[in-house]
């Protein structure tokens, strides 16, 4: 799907991994962030949150959710998967029915969010 398909208005939340990765991943954040509002997109990026350096976890998913809540729509960076972060906020922005998308390769797609079925016996499939 083409940005030029997409609806402009609103705020795009990016959504994507920093714990554990090197400057907190902020480089990727950065690249999908300039390529989105190159586009013409009001692109929230939370690395660029300015935090105190005492700041933990909790602290930074709080910010960065109170910037989540102020938008409509939010793009998944590679990885996010297997981000406890971005997994909240996939799960906040899926209980709000926000348009979810994720960005690879400089390009947006709809997001598709594989869930685990339960069946008999107590197996997920």
């Amino acid at each position: 799907m083409a940005l030029k398909d997409l609806e402009r208005d609103g705020r795009w939340y990016l959504a994507g991994p920093m714990s554990g990765y090197p400057d907190f991943n902020r480089p990727t954040f950065r690249e999908a962030a300039a390529k989105l509002r190159a586009q013409g997109l009001a692109v929230v990026n939370p690395a660029e949150i300015r935090g105190d350096e005492d700041w933990e976890w909790d602290d930074w998913m709080r910010a960065a959710l109170h910037c989540l809540l102020g938008c409509h729509v939010v793009v998944f960076l590679p990885g996010w998967e297997f981000s406890r972060g971005a997994q909240l906020e996939r799960a906040i922005a899926e209980a709000l029915g926000m348009p979810m998308f994720e960005y690879r390769d400089g390009e947006i797609t709809p997001l598709v969010v594989q869930t685990a079925h339960r069946v008999r016996g107590g197996k997920f499939r």
